[in-house]
This record gives structure tokens, sequence and C-alpha cells, in this order.
């Protein structure tokens, strides 16, 4: 059985930092492309960061230079450290794990992240 679990979220002062983890068990997590989405409250889900394989990260550029998502494949668990959080980001934070083998992706429920201003 294939599980996603986001950690991490909670609330956090404008300035501060948190970092997510996207804990997996079920599928070979080495093949997986992992991506972080949020969706804020009354908006349309978006993606944040994505990494490969092999490591390359791409970021959506409200996010560039704060947010640094990484993979540790030897634990199936990736991870999003947020720093110079804005209230902007506030949101509902969920992993997907994408499989670049069969093309299933998985996602989680998700973790809130909220910014006080």
């Amino acid at each position: 059985q294939v599980q996603v679990v986001e950690s991490g979220g909670g609330l956090v002062q404008a300035g501060g930092s948190l970092r997510l983890s996207c804990a997996t068990s079920g599928i070979t997590f080495s093949f997986n492309i992992i991506a972080w989405y949020r969706q804020p409250p009354g908006k349309t889900r978006e993606l944040v960061a994505t990494i490969n394989r092999g490591g390359s990260t791409n970021y959506e550029d409200s996010v560039k230079g704060r947010f640094t998502i990484s993979r540790d494949n030897a634990k199936n668990t990736a991870y999003l450290q947020m720093n110079s959080l804005k209230p902007e980001d506030t949101a509902v934070y969920f992993c997907k794990a994408e499989s670049t083998w069969t093309g299933n992706s998985h996602w989680g429920r998700g973790t809130q992240v909220t910014v006080s201003s």
C-alpha cells in the first residue's frame, strides 16, 4: 500500500522558517519525481517546487531564494525548507510522488502552513 504523508506544518510569524517533510512508503522512492504543491484559501492548487531523480530542482518564481526542496533516497523522504515566510505563503502544502517508471502519481493529504503578519 502506497503512503505519502506530509508533516511539519504549523503557525509561524512572518520572516520565520518551517521545514516540511514528505515521508513515503510502498513506492520505489528513487524512481520518483517529487513535487510540492500548495493551495491557498479559496484558490486553486499551485506547483511550488520539484526535484527529479538526479536532484535537479525547479521553483515557482515567488519562492525562489526562500524555499529549498531536497530528498533523501535512503529515508524515502523529501523535504521543503521554507525560510523568510510571508503571509501569502499561507496554504495547505501537498506532496506528490510521480513515478518515472510507471507514470503513476500519489498524493499526500497535505499539511497546513499559516504565516501571521
